[in-house]
């Protein structure tokens, strides 16, 4: 058998090493050899020694031989590591410039977001708060009905990242959060801290995990089928999962006060990780808890109202009245009787 050329610099460096070294290095070339049924590894050898050791017989079932194993190896923990460390850079900001609305008339206004807002969408059913997001998370550039230009530090994005499915700037959650893989919580969890080759993956696991009861409020375990979740206990699995593990800076989430959650601490999980986070939402709690509110009428950007001091004061008198609502929900689904006086309704024997 003719001996393989090798390359120079850093590739003949990661051929003349051990083995046991890469695999401990690169875990994921465990995953290669056993694609090319290249088992048990000999660990004591070189990589170089292990492509050598071979059969030209063996690689031709592949459509290999030992010189392009090589360069398919080395390319691939190229890539594997370009996966690794590649992130979307800084996202400073975010503008929306304005389109038109349903009429074809321009827009009030655009909007500038950053990181670590929360930002709400308010208006009427029906008028354009979903098409917002979906503007974004699509990053329109003239070409959605609206108009509208979404330019990630005020730049049009270049259409092979901006429709790539590999790093995505945005991650949206929409209201029906169904999953159709046959996986329990702990290896969706697994698959998904895999595909993004983080270190410590046990540790997020159970991170994620504990942060999905704790905004579902009802309890599941990590042997639970995807499939078997409930709307809440989905919702909040995959809040959780967007807020330590997603490399997306931008947040979407349409009307999370329908997801049987607890929703001020899932905004409070997205905005401690210094996300962009867009709220489309009806609840007046969520809206006095951001910032700012985005005002949409008839498909168009009509307003943008900052949160005054005495709205969030208002916000305070408004938890409390949710506070007081949960746990009546909880005496309804408890088939509980409520009572109603001129102060609040009280528990009936």
């Amino acid at each position: 058998m003719k001996q393989m050329d090798t390359k120079h610099g850093s590739d003949t460096d990661l051929l003349n090493i051990k083995v046991d070294a890469l695999m401990e290095k690169y875990p994921y070339l465990k995953d290669f050899f056993n694609a090319l049924e290249i088992a048990p590894y000999p660990k004591h050898k070189t990589l170089v020694m292990l492509i050598e050791s071979l059969t030209t017989d063996h690689l031709s079932q592949f459509g290999l031989d030992h010189e392009s194993l090589s360069a398919q190896i080395l390319e691939f923990i190229a890539t594997m590591e370009q996966c690794r460390h590649k992130g979307h850079g800084k996202l400073e900001y975010l503008v929306i410039e304005a389109g038109f609305d349903k009429n074809q008339t321009a827009e009030a206004m655009g909007i500038t977001l950053f990181p670590g807002e929360v930002v709400s969408v308010v208006g009427p059913t029906g008028s354009g708060k979903s098409q917002l997001l979906s503007d974004i998370e699509c990053l329109a550039q003239g070409d959605t009905p609206s108009g509208r230009n979404v330019l990630p530090n005020g730049k049009p994005m270049d259409a092979q990242s901006r429709f790539s499915g590999e790093f995505r700037l945005v991650a949206q959650l929409s209201q029906n959060m169904n999953f159709v893989m046959d996986l329990t919580v702990e290896a969706f969890l697994q698959m998904h801290a895999e595909s993004r080759l983080i270190d410590n993956i046990s540790e997020k696991i159970e991170q994620i995990y504990q942060a999905a009861v704790m905004l579902a409020g009802e309890p599941f375990s990590l042997d639970t089928a995807i499939t078997s979740l409930s709307g809440g206990q989905s919702r909040a699995l995959m809040i959780a999962d967007v807020a330590y593990l997603s490399a997306s800076p931008v947040v979407l989430i349409d009307e999370i006060e329908n997801a049987g959650i607890d929703r001020v601490k899932a905004i409070s999980l997205l905005l401690n990780k210094e996300k962009i986070v867009l709220l489309a939402t009806h609840d007046p709690l969520l809206a006095l808890s951001c910032d700012r509110r985005i005002v949409i009428k008839n498909g168009g950007i009509a307003d943008v109202v900052k949160t005054l001091d005495a709205e969030k004061k208002s916000a305070a008198c408004l938890s409390d009245l949710d506070k007081k609502l949960g746990l009546l929900r909880e005496r309804v689904r408890k088939g509980k009787h409520l009572i109603f006086d001129q102060n609040f309704f009280f528990d009936h024997p």
